[in-house]
């Protein structure tokens, strides 16, 4: 299959982010929670093309990407490994495991007895919706990746896990009119023009059904 696109993390579009973005004061940075006294393990089971998590990575967190597609999984790995030649770039902690997100987070529930590094802080989960820029370039990307992954049909099963393992908060990006990922409520929503993160808090939750 030829794809027509590829993922570029030293200019374009990410480079002018990460230079000009406004850095922890963006909507991500906040849904995520990062703070300067604490280096966040953020775990994106939807890495896409890696943008986001590239974004949290430049704002100080640990990511690890988990791709299920061995084709964007093949662009992901490649544009690492352009992009490792910046000095800059290499002291980031982004990495990327090619695998199914459901069976990666089954695995860590079945641990029995999982070190701390292993447990994500934050799990990251941005499933496929239509996208309403007006951007050429972005329109051409979404109908690629679209093509090659299809639609995200096991979103909710994902979701659940992801709120059994998260220590801190499951984060969901969608499309700022989309309905949520399930009837599930947010315990928090930062909203934008175009998109919005839907933050649940997995520790509260877990002390109110243990109460």
């Amino acid at each position: 299959m030829s794809v027509g696109i590829y993922v570029d993390f030293l200019s374009g579009a990410l480079a002018h982010r990460r230079k000009y973005g406004g850095g922890k004061n963006q909507l991500i940075a906040k849904a995520v929670g990062i703070k300067s006294t604490e280096k966040l393990f953020v775990l994106d089971v939807t890495a896409g093309l890696g943008r986001d998590a590239f974004v949290l990575a430049t704002l100080g967190c640990d990511v690890l990407m988990c791709e299920r597609s061995k084709i964007i999984y093949a662009l992901l790995e490649d544009g690492l490994k352009r992009a490792e030649k910046e000095e800059w770039f290499r002291a980031l902690s982004l990495k990327l495991i090619c695998i199914d997100a459901i069976d990666y987070l089954q695995t860590i529930t079945e641990t029995l007895s999982p070190t701390p590094t292993f447990i994500p802080d934050v799990i990251y989960i941005d499933p496929m919706f239509p996208e309403r820029t007006k951007s050429a370039l972005v329109k051409k990307e979404m109908r690629i990746l679209r093509e090659v992954v299809g639609d995200d049909v096991d979103s909710e099963k994902l979701f659940q896990l992801a709120l059994t393992v998260a220590k801190k908060r499951v984060v969901v990006k969608r499309s700022a009119l989309a309905p949520t990922i399930t009837e599930d409520k947010p315990d928090i929503i930062f909203k934008g023009s175009s998109s919005r993160f839907d933050v649940y808090l997995t520790g509260i939750r877990r002390c109110i059904k243990s109460n």
